[in-house]
């Protein structure tokens, strides 16, 4: 997907031009940042559903998912775009988790309106990890590594998602907004090391290009 520059050519071809040492992160380094930078996204993300509810009523259903899409989107950049390898990797990030996570919950949102419930929770979060492993994996030219990326995604997604949902479920009475923090915390862990795995995996050419070039990759 020449839109995005991001098939391995690109990837190489920018860590070269650039003429210094480029970061290539390691299996764990990259699930790693995906936990904490998303756990701080999740935060972010979640943040509409505490402020609609406190401050401003009578928002519709929509409008609350418009704004926390929203949010999530704009707090990504800064926390995950080295998940991508080489300089320029912000705007590149920024344009394919965009359009990922744009898919994302509109399947997810689709699945949950249509179904409600526990049906249409679990098959929002498949939908969902579906859409964006399939953006994620065409992006950077990694079609045969697909699978294993909507893999990692659906299973940090479901983990992170039931975690919170239950921490939820058991304060949420008691501690509602600590709770809604909670479960974007636990939403943002899982799912963000889903999100390291996938951008990992779908590098896997770039890396082994970028191996023994000039000292140009260096594992972290």
């Amino acid at each position: 997907m020449s839109l995005f520059q991001l098939d391995p050519e690109s990837i190489v071809a920018r860590a070269r031009a650039s003429g210094q040492s480029v970061e290539v992160p390691s299996f764990w380094a990259s699930v790693w940042r995906g936990v904490w930078g998303f756990m701080v996204v999740g935060v972010i993300g979640f943040a509409p559903w505490a402020i609609f509810e406190k401050w401003i009523r009578g928002m519709r259903e929509a409008q609350l998912y418009v704004a926390c899409t929203a949010a999530f989107i704009a707090a990504s950049g800064p926390f995950l775009h080295r998940l991508i390898i080489g300089p320029g990797s912000l705007p590149r990030f920024y344009k394919i988790f965009a359009v990922a996570f744009l898919l994302y919950a509109g399947a997810w949102i689709s699945c949950w309106v249509t179904l409600r419930g526990n049906e249409g929770e679990f098959f929002g979060l498949l939908a969902g990890a579906v859409a964006m492993g399939a953006v994620i994996a065409i992006a950077f030219g990694a079609s045969r590594q697909m699978v294993a990326v909507i893999a990692v995604l659906f299973l940090g997604n479901l983990v992170g998602y039931y975690a919170g949902a239950r921490i939820h479920g058991e304060i949420g009475q008691s501690h509602r907004y600590l709770s809604m923090i909670l479960w974007g915390v636990c939403y943002g862990a899982g799912f963000g090391a889903g999100i390291g795995a996938a951008f990992f995996l779908s590098q896997a050419r770039a890396r082994k290009m970028l191996e023994g070039t000039n000292g140009a990759a260096s594992e972290t």
